[in-house]
């Protein structure tokens, strides 16, 4: 049909209006075709549509059905073996929470008792501790006291010997310088009496040129210079003035150096007179070279402390002699640090010691 109208329209059989309009009716029936079967096509594709979206809808909830179904079932299992699992869980929680309250109150007493026991031990050996600090300070102070004594004992001799010593010295002393002295003295004498006898031949001869001076000054005063005026008489007694202040103050000065002096010496004296009463009082008991040790040893000792000075070396001095040591604990028991052991006779010696002291020392009064 259509290359039989092209082959009018080629060969110009019909004529222009004509083959317009019928083109025109040509491609107005093309159209309606192309939309008749475009809506043909369009409710078929719709119709297809819907069959398969139904279709589809259908096969998608029957398997979601199904899956849900299983699911649900799985879900329902699940929870059922869970409330199983807790059940059991807490039958085994209350027998494990037993044997666990079970374990640790054994394991509390356990702990609990050893505590004791380390807190018993630590006390014992505290005590221990205590004890061996008390004995090794016990052991110490009575080193300390037998140390001390040995000091007041050693100086005690060490006086002693000086004392002999020094009257030694001072013997040969007195005995060498005497010759020494005695030749520088005599060689001095003689050269100073050589001297004084010049000195007298010289003071003779100026005594008389001096009594020569003073007669012709005096006849050379009354003849030349005799002064009567009221001036001269006024001079004079302004310069006797003068020397007698002069004379006043140098006095007053003198006197109140001298009061003051003299109540130093005074103070010094009373304080002299005081602490010789103390050590008169202090060594009344004592025989003479014991008396004179003593003096010695307090001798740079303050007066306020002659007291316990006096009864610190006091037993040393009554002993005579350096005495052995004495332990300070009554038993029979070793005493450390290198020093000598003692026995119950030497404690017996020194208690009538210690007795001999405390009657010297009631004699003189002293508590």
């Amino acid at each position: 049909m259509l290359d039989a109208l092209k082959t009018l329209f080629e060969n110009d059989v019909v004529s222009e209006e004509v083959r317009v309009s019928i083109e025109g009716a040509w491609e107005q029936k093309i159209q309606e075709n192309k939309m008749q079967a475009t809506a043909e096509l369009r409710e078929e594709f719709a119709k297809k549509y819907e069959h398969d979206k139904s279709t589809m809808v259908e096969a998608i909830d029957s398997m979601i059905s199904e899956r849900l179904a299983e699911e649900i079932a799985e879900f329902a299992d699940d929870r059922k073996q869970l409330a199983e699992a807790k059940a059991k869980y807490g039958v085994a929680m209350r027998e494990n929470a037993d044997l666990l309250k079970r374990f640790v109150s054994e394991s509390l007493v356990k702990e609990v008792s050893e505590l004791h026991e380390d807190q018993k031990a630590i006390a014992d050996k505290f005590s221990m501790l205590e004890n061996f600090i008390v004995d090794a300070l016990a052991k110490e102070i009575a080193e300390f006291h037998e140390d001390k004594k040995d000091l007041a004992e050693t100086k005690v001799a060490l006086i002693k010997e000086a004392k002999s010593k020094f009257a030694e010295v001072k013997t040969s002393f007195v005995a060498k310088s005497a010759s020494k002295v005695s030749a520088i003295v005599e060689r001095t004498l003689k050269g100073e009496i050589s001297a004084l006898k010049e000195d007298i031949e010289e003071a003779r001869r100026n005594d008389f040129g001096r009594k020569m001076f003073e007669a012709f000054a005096s006849e050379y005063a009354t003849s030349h210079l005799n002064e009567n005026s009221e001036t001269a008489k006024l001079m004079q007694v302004v310069a006797l003035k003068d020397k007698q202040l002069g004379e006043a103050k140098a006095f007053a000065i003198k006197a109140n150096t001298l009061v003051e002096s003299k109540n130093t010496e005074i103070k010094r004296m009373a304080t002299t007179a005081q602490r010789k009463e103390k050590i008169s009082e202090l060594l009344t008991p004592l025989n003479k070279g014991q008396r004179e040790i003593m003096t010695d040893l307090l001798e740079s000792v303050q007066t306020n402390k002659l007291d316990s000075s006096f009864n610190k070396y006091l037993p040393s001095v009554v002993d005579g002699n350096t005495p052995a040591k004495k332990a300070i604990l009554s038993e029979g028991t070793e005493i450390t640090g290198n020093r000598n052991t003692t026995t119950t006779t030497t404690n017996v010696s020194s208690l009538q010691d210690q007795d001999n002291v405390v009657d010297i020392r009631r004699l003189a009064g002293l508590n």
